[in-house]
């Protein structure tokens, strides 16, 4: 069994679509980060850092628990528990994490950003809009060209790279993005929210 310390967050998110998936057994434990759970000592055993999600996979490896926090981690670590969801021959494998480390380094970091600035901040700061809406608006067409030429981000397989990028798409209003203007990305978009392992997904934690 796996329990997965979450909340209903686009990082929350990637981990429970990603279970859905793959079809594997697991409890949810939220952790309320409206109410600072995240900071309970409790939680900050499994995780220094602070962030949900959190998983604790009874059955790890060689038959031993083992607690992973950092979402992309969780990724590939699910993903390599089961053979699936991440291509096995090497140069689809790297492209894979490649698109996954982009969501990573940039898609997830600077379209939170920008909703956090057009939504949360408690003083409107122009610079910070305005920074934050241009980097969204690039990446958003990075996807878009990007996607013209093929099905998901890795090629020809639906991958954790998409199961990691979708739940940031999913909040492209708060982001101030009009997603008709990238039809890639929202055929795309569409294709994975049609799934019903990531609507089930997407309900976690209810």
């Amino acid at each position: 069994m796996i329990t997965l310390h979450t909340w209903g967050t686009p990082n929350g998110h990637k981990i429970s679509i990603a279970l859905e998936e793959l079809g594997l057994p697991y409890e949810v434990r939220k952790v309320n980060i409206t109410r600072n759970e995240q900071f309970d000592p409790a939680f900050l055993a499994l995780n220094p850092n602070n962030k949900i999600p959190v998983i604790v996979d009874e059955d790890g490896p060689g038959g031993e628990p083992i607690t992973l926090f950092e979402s992309g981690a969780i990724l590939i670590y699910l993903a390599e528990k089961t053979g699936r969801l991440l291509p096995p021959e090497p140069r689809a494998r790297y492209e894979a994490l490649q698109w996954l480390m982009l969501q990573m380094g940039s898609i997830g970091p600077m379209l939170g950003q920008a909703h956090h600035f057009l939504r949360f901040a408690p003083e409107v700061i122009p610079y910070a809009i305005d920074r934050y809406s241009k980097e969204a608006i690039r990446l958003y067409g990075v996807l878009n060209g990007h996607l013209r030429t093929r099905d998901w981000l890795a090629g020809d397989a639906y991958s954790i790279a998409d199961i990691a990028t979708f739940p940031w798409i999913a909040r492209h209003e708060w982001q101030g993005i009009d997603l008709a203007r990238y039809p890639e990305v929202k055929r795309w978009f569409d294709a994975i929210a049609a799934r019903p392992a990531v609507r089930r997904g997407l309900e976690v934690p209810q």
